[in-house]
């Protein structure tokens, strides 16, 4: 397994990291018995960068890892947390609480359902419109001196909030959705992380599954958010499909699967970011996996560039509501 490091003061990872959100919540029901066999298989295949949320599953997701993680070596081992999102008991979402004893609140019950004595990356998982970034930066700046977090990361927020941060306590990866149909930080974020020295964990590398050659129109589940989310909706999702057939053509005449081709790319964009891969089950880890050995010369990603420029996507990442809770999102402000 090749590594990368984490932006400039990071630590150094996996070239791939494992998503593990879907094994918990929002892609429907997923089997706990094979997610844990798939987290077993990415740990025996290098994997060491693995990334929740406290939210994912009300805490099943944490307790899902620590399970899994039963018996084994921590060292050399990169878990990332997401904080601050509330969730109700219908499995709804009532905002984002990251005043700073919040931080330390959400950060003891992640340490408690993890069973460990540290958070290698601790960040908020959306910007909390009613408290300052650096107030939250700061409080897990005093937890790295307390010795519970390793490192600070970002997650979704814009060049003016990843400045702010950043100019508190360093910063060592913003987690933003990036793939060869939501290329939106390429206008000015990319910019901003890497003048900073920030490295970029990428989510989504696969659309959540819209461009990894196996998602069909007549796929339902209702505890499946995508369904609620306008790129997997009516003439939008039509046009997006369409959208995988040239990926088709070029994984075919490389001998590789499409979601593969599409990690693939992910990985080219620079040593400074990390895809990060949602495998629910081995046979998806294992493809996932295959990207690692796909070479895509200037030719390929000159041809995917053109093919795939820039809000070629029919229909937002998110529905209006979550959008607006989305700093990255938002124009930066002229400087």
């Amino acid at each position: 397994m090749d590594k990368r490091k984490l932006g400039s003061t990071g630590p150094v990872v996996s070239s791939i990291g494992l998503g593990c959100m879907g094994m918990s919540d929002f892609y429907g029901p997923a089997d706990r018995g094979e997610s844990i066999a798939t987290l077993h298989a990415a740990l025996e295949a290098g994997i060491t960068l693995l990334d929740t949320g406290d939210f994912y599953g009300m805490g099943h997701n944490e307790m899902l890892i620590r399970e899994a993680l039963t018996g084994r070596s921590r060292d050399n081992l990169q878990i990332s947390v997401k904080f601050g999102g509330l969730r109700d008991p219908s499995r709804g979402f009532g905002g984002m609480d990251c005043r700073p004893a919040a931080v330390k609140n959400f950060l003891a019950y992640s340490l408690q359902r993890l069973c460990v004595d540290h958070i290698d990356v601790y960040r908020p998982a959306r910007l909390d419109p009613s408290v300052p970034i650096e107030d939250t930066v700061g409080a897990i700046a005093d937890m790295i001196k307390a010795g519970y977090v390793k490192h600070i990361g970002l997650s979704e927020v814009g060049s003016d909030t990843i400045r702010r941060a950043h100019a508190v306590h360093p910063i060592v990866d913003l987690q933003i959705e990036y793939s060869l149909i939501a290329r939106g930080i390429e206008t000015d974020i990319l910019k901003t992380c890497r003048e900073l020295g920030i490295g970029i964990t990428a989510y989504g590398v696969l659309a959540r599954g819209l461009i990894s050659g196996h998602w069909s129109k007549g796929e339902s589940n209702a505890r499946d958010f995508r369904h609620a989310t306008p790129r997997f909706q009516g003439s939008n999702l039509d046009a997006n499909l369409a959208l995988v057939e040239p990926l088709r053509a070029i994984a075919s005449e490389l001998g590789i699967s499409v979601a593969q081709l599409a990690i693939a790319w992910v990985g080219a964009q620079g040593k400074d970011i990390v895809p990060l891969v949602g495998a629910r089950r081995r046979d998806r880890l294992t493809e996932a996996l295959g990207a690692l050995d796909v070479t895509l010369t200037p030719a390929h990603l000159a041809t995917l560039d053109k093919m795939f420029p820039p809000g070629v996507a029919a229909g937002t990442r998110y529905a209006a509501e979550q959008m607006a809770h989305l700093d990255s999102e938002k124009p930066a402000k002229a400087s």
